[in-house]
């Protein structure tokens, strides 16, 4: 089922100069939709959301966020949008009492509302009986619940999170994704840039970013069909890097990259394709200690994307 669409792009561009940062990107985002935006560093990812939070006006193209164009009406924008980043947008020195009470007040919370309000993010973040704590000697995942908490205390329907689980330990970066879960079911539109391609996986749609440009759009299980016409797989030998140089110039070889001790080869699917990379690799005089079929990831799928846009600069 379709959803109705909060956030809305068209042509969006952001140039500094000769420099081109976001480059003709379109995409919507659908109400209760979790967004995930991903791309290295320096892809264009901040300066996407800078201009969709009414921080920065395109050069050209538009966006609106519910509603909302971001150039006519960027005030407009911001009240309704909650933001957080890997910071987590707090004051050290405030207790957590006081930080939530400040940002009610930035937000015009005030009375029952500000009271109602600062018992659901204490509730929200198990904080209850550490009002008076100051926000710098929490722990980095209670530090991440206070901040949602603060971010969404005027019930905003859209959330810009940016790189929020970075920093904080595993078991933190889980509960936290089941506040968002619980987020997008209540109807909040969930935007949120991550590095964690485990986390990605549980987006209900993904944009990838690379140079300024959108290379790639749709549901993870989506993008992964794009490796479907190749072979994938996991390759342990007694040098992967010099494996993985050699392999690279076979022209029967798509790509090579590292995954931890082993490394992952993709090939033109054939049959036997198997046996050939083994092949291969004995005949180079490196031991091949074993070859296992896959199923791409997102990152194989991604590296796979990144790779076939370099490609198309050096043509």
């Amino acid at each position: 089922m379709s959803r109705p669409s909060v956030i809305e792009t068209a042509g969006l561009t952001k140039r500094f100069g000769s420099f081109v940062a976001v480059d003709d990107m379109s995409f919507n985002v659908g109400r209760g939709e979790i967004f995930g935006f991903l791309g290295p560093n320096g892809a264009g990812k901040s300066t996407t959301i800078r201009m969709l939070c009414g921080l920065l006006a395109p050069t050209s193209g538009w966006a609106r966020v519910n509603g909302i164009d971001v150039e006519m009406d960027p005030d407009g924008v911001k009240s309704a949008i909650g933001y957080m980043s890997q910071r987590f947008s707090l004051y050290e020195d405030l207790t957590v009492e006081e930080n939530i009470g400040f940002y009610g007040g930035i937000y015009g919370l005030e009375g029952e509302t500000l009271r109602e309000r600062k018992r659901w993010v204490l509730e929200m973040a198990g904080l209850e009986g550490k009002e008076r704590s100051l926000a710098r000697t929490l722990s980095g995942g209670w530090k991440q619940r206070l901040a949602l908490g603060c971010a969404i205390l005027h019930q905003p329907p859209i959330l810009f999170l940016d790189e929020p689980t970075g920093g904080v330990d595993p078991v933190s970066r889980r509960n936290f994704w089941d506040l968002i879960y619980d987020l997008s079911a209540g109807g909040i539109t969930v935007f949120v840039t991550t590095h964690y391609l485990d986390e990605a996986e549980h987006c209900h749609r993904l944009g990838l970013i690379y140079g300024g440009k959108l290379i790639a759009l749709g549901n993870p299980a989506e993008l992964k069909q794009k490796l479907d016409r190749y072979q994938l797989f996991e390759v342990t030998t007694s040098n992967a890097v010099e494996a993985m140089e050699l392999m690279r110039k076979e022209q029967w070889v798509v790509e090579t990259s590292i995954f931890g001790s082993a490394f992952h080869v993709s090939t033109v699917a054939a049959r036997g394709a198997s046996a050939k990379v083994g092949s291969f690799l004995s005949q180079q005089g490196i031991e091949v200690q074993k070859i296992a079929s896959i199923i791409p990831s997102l990152e194989d799928v991604f590296i796979h994307l990144i790779a076939e846009e370099d490609r198309k600069i050096l043509r």
